[in-house]
């Protein structure tokens, strides 16, 4: 971050909160021309500091009520259990995220489903697939926060 100056931090702030800023309204908050800004989130997404611009959807509006976080243990750690349990886990359109970890388990999956029948028919499904040795499931009963936006 330190190619980034106070004006690409601000930009970024901006449009993590809202996206749908147009660059004459990020312009005007940050007193800079039109066409700096343009420039300067051309650039932003050309160097990856913006990854993407996506529309955050409401999950219980389309029926994906239930989220779970599910803690999986493989049965070894060799380089290629890994990449193979990775390659086959983000083709599960239930797993919304995938992360590996250090600790008791070697991944956290967060899943979205419809409810705990249709969880039931995904941990089916993911159960099937090579040298995991346990999966452990923990269910969200209430969302206090759910952000996006890292500070920065």
């Amino acid at each position: 971050m330190t190619d980034l100056d106070h004006t690409d931090m601000e930009i970024l702030r901006l449009l993590q909160k809202n996206a749908e800023l147009t660059n004459k309204e990020i312009s005007y908050k940050l007193h800079k021309s039109v066409a700096t800004i343009h420039e300067r989130v051309r650039r932003l997404k050309e160097q990856g500091y913006i990854r993407r611009v996506v529309a955050i959807l409401d999950r219980k509006k389309i029926d994906k009520g239930l989220i779970a976080f599910s803690h999986v243990l493989l049965k070894d750690h060799s380089a290629n259990t890994l990449s193979s349990f990775e390659k086959e886990v983000v083709k599960f359109p239930e797993v919304m995220e995938c992360f590996q970890m250090t600790g008791t388990f070697d991944f956290i999956l967060r899943i979205a489903t419809t409810d705990m029948d249709a969880y039931h028919i995904f941990y089916r499904k993911l159960a099937t697939l090579p040298n995991i040795t346990t999966v452990q499931s923990f269910f969200v009963l209430s969302e206090t926060k759910s952000d996006t936006a890292y500070p920065i």
